[in-house]
């Protein structure tokens, strides 16, 4: 009887929290729906520029599924530095010799043995040999790992962050001391930057350890600049930051801040350029546009898989700094049902 009453207990509890048992059904349902979307959305086709190939091999490329367009050899080049296409395939001689953009080394991967099996149809017309590879970015020894390597980076540190800053914030809230600050004459805006300048001095160094032991002890590769890679993981975690703060405004105990996790931190490791987005349908691309971890990813591998500068990451690093700027205004009106001014 004991034992029966406690859990009918437990059930009851559950029924009366309608936030709880939405999101045991609604959460999974999401993921998996969003999960579908992602691997349901067909496979990437390799875009290849070629310049002065034969019709012959250019004709049988397409057939292999790749995207074929030709090229000057200057649009070429350009094409490639801006990620347009994936490899240039030229004829200079004999060989056919093939560029690629590097970054990915599963579509390199995939473009090479394409191109592999294309010439032995080719062979017995004798247009050539097996094609020369070379990398604009990376290398024939790079990973898998190097390549998601920058999306991890940024994932954990936004991760970590708006779980840690979201609890301690509703626990300052539930403990009293927010109530008791917002008695003070402090002005609203304050209190926020307040925790913010606290909170991010522990997020600096969360974010800093982060950097330092994917590229310095696990041998990420990086291309470019340290400083970049610091400077791109303080501003994912200062975004996570502030978010996390805004939305343990919406909480009332951890149990609910972590059911955010699902909501908030979740869909943006589908739309962080883990998995490609070429193929997904428009609505879907354009939603990755509303997530932070977007810019944060995209410009750390500009920076560690192509060693790219301030001027290509500089977009992805302002809209990140935007980002928290909303976050720290929204937490400065979240604060009103608090406290009327």
């Amino acid at each position: 009887m004991r034992v029966r009453a406690l859990a009918v207990r437990i059930l009851k509890q559950f029924f009366h929290d309608k936030r709880t048992l939405a999101m045991m059904i609604a959460a999974p349902l999401l993921i998996l729906w969003m999960m579908s979307l992602v691997f349901n959305s067909g496979s990437t086709v390799a875009k290849i520029g070629a310049v002065q190939v034969p019709s012959a091999l250019t004709d049988i490329l397409s057939t292999q599924g790749l995207e074929v367009n030709n090229y000057s050899v200057e649009e070429a080049a350009q094409a490639l530095e801006k990620n347009n296409i994936d490899a240039i395939i030229s004829m200079n001689g004999p060989q056919p010799q093939v560029k690629l953009e590097g970054s990915d080394p599963g579509k390199n991967k995939a473009i090479i043995m394409l191109l592999q099996k294309t010439m032995q149809q080719l062979n017995p017309i004798n247009v050539g040999a097996a094609p020369q590879i070379s990398y604009l970015h990376g290398s024939e020894a790079m990973t898998s790992f190097d390549n998601i390597g920058p999306v991890l980076v940024g994932f954990f540190s936004f991760f970590f962050v708006f779980l840690i800053a979201g609890v301690s914030f509703l626990k300052e809230r539930t403990s009293g001391t927010l109530e008791r600050l917002l008695a003070t004459p402090l002005k609203r805006w304050e209190i926020v930057v307040g925790y913010v300048l606290g909170f991010g001095i522990f997020t600096m160094l969360q974010a800093t350890l982060i950097a330092w032991f994917a590229t310095q002890v696990l041998g990420m590769m990086i291309i470019g600049s340290f400083g970049y890679v610091l400077l791109i993981t303080l501003l994912m975690s200062l975004t996570a930051l502030t978010l996390g703060i805004f939305l343990s405004a919406f909480a009332n105990t951890e149990f609910q801040m972590i059911q955010f996790i699902p909501l908030v931190v979740v869909p943006q490791i589908f739309f962080s350029g883990l998995f490609s987005l070429d193929n997904m349908a428009l609505w879907m691309q354009w939603l990755s546009k509303i997530m932070p971890l977007t810019y944060g990813a995209d410009a750390l591998r500009k920076i560690m898989i192509r060693g790219e500068g301030w001027p290509d990451i500089a977009v992805d690093a302002y809209l990140l700094i935007g980002l928290s700027i909303f976050f720290m205004l929204a937490n400065v009106l979240a604060l009103r049902k608090h406290r009327k001014i």
